[in-house]
């Protein structure tokens, strides 16, 4: 069992996706904001996290860096789903996934939720290895 930090904003998201992780044997911790998200991360270190990149108040990416800038933190997987397409970080995509340590990016719209749960499960996999 994996303990995972949903960064999803929308609460309709995060209610489907917190379940459909949870069934997977799972713990889930959605929060709204990346603020929230440190706080979470502060109180258990999670093992994977899944983030929206369109946050309220800070985006994903600044909370990746603020994210990032702990130690401890830096090793743990980070899943972007989200709605902002690759191709507006593709000059980017290299320095986002090497400094930021993103280990997948999959796109809302053309992901199903079995896809996402099968990238959770390799990543955790991966991770545990």
């Amino acid at each position: 069992m994996a303990h995972i930090l949903l960064i999803e904003p929308d609460r309709v998201l995060a209610k489907l996706y917190h379940h459909a992780i949870v069934g997977r044997g799972h713990s889930v911790v959605p929060c709204a904001s990346a603020q929230a998200a440190v706080l979470s991360a502060d109180q258990q270190t999670p093992d994977l996290v899944v983030l929206e990149l369109q946050l309220i108040e800070h985006s994903g990416i600044e909370f990746l860096y603020e994210f990032r800038s702990y130690g401890e933190w830096q090793d743990i997987p980070v899943i972007a789903h989200t709605q902002v397409p690759i191709s507006e970080f593709a000059a980017n995509w290299q320095l986002f996934k090497q400094e930021l340590g993103i280990a997948a990016y999959l796109y809302k719209p053309t992901t199903s939720l079995r896809q996402l749960l099968a990238n959770i499960d390799e990543r955790i996999t991966v991770a545990a290895a």
